[in-house]
C-alpha cells in the first residue's frame, strides 16, 4: 500500500502509528509483520516515544546540532544534513502485528522523519499474515 505524507516544516517527525495500523486494519490482519519503507533519500523513519512531544524536539535539536544545516558540506543541492540525518535513522522498520494492530511498547510510536520539507512523501506499507 502507498500513502502520501505532507510535512508542513524543514525538519519535522510526524507520529504514522495510525496510518500503519488503518492499513492493519484494512487488510484484516490479525497477527504479522508490516515493514514500512519511506522511498526518499531526505526522509526516513524511525521508532520512538510519542507520549512526549518533546522527545522528538529534543531528538531534532540534537541531530541538527551535530549535523546543522549549513555546515562544511561538498553536496552541490546544500541538503547534505538531510541525507546524513535519513542515514542514520534508517529508510525502513519491521513491525510485529498482534491482535490486529502493531506490537509496540507502552509509549512508542512509529514516526516519519522530514529532514528537507515541506514536500509530499510516500511511505509504503507491506503486510504479511503469519502464525502468532
Amino acid at each position: 500500500m502507498e500513502f502520501q505524507i505532507r510535512t508542513s516544516k524543514e525538519q519535522e517527525f510526524i507520529d504514522i502509528t495510525s496510518i500503519i495500523n488503518e492499513a492493519i486494519r484494512k487488510k484484516g490482519i490479525e497477527n504479522g509483520t508490516a515493514v514500512v519503507f519511506v522511498p526518499h533519500t531526505t526522509a526516513g523513519i524511525t521508532i520512538n516515544e510519542n507520549a512526549d512531544p518533546t522527545v522528538v524536539e529534543d531528538m531534532l535539536m540534537m541531530l541538527n546540532r551535530v549535523f546543522p544545516v549549513k555546515g562544511d558540506y561538498r553536496h552541490y543541492e546544500g541538503n547534505s544534513h538531510a541525507h546524513i540525518k535519513t542515514s542514520l535513522m534508517g529508510s525502513s522498520c519491521s513491525l510485529i502485528i498482534r491482535n490486529g494492530k502493531l506490537k509496540l511498547g507502552t509509549w512508542q510510536g512509529v514516526y516519519f522523519c522530514e529532514f528537507d520539507g515541506p514536500r509530499t512523501r510516500k511511505i509504503y506499507i507491506d503486510i504479511q499474515r503469519s502464525d502468532p
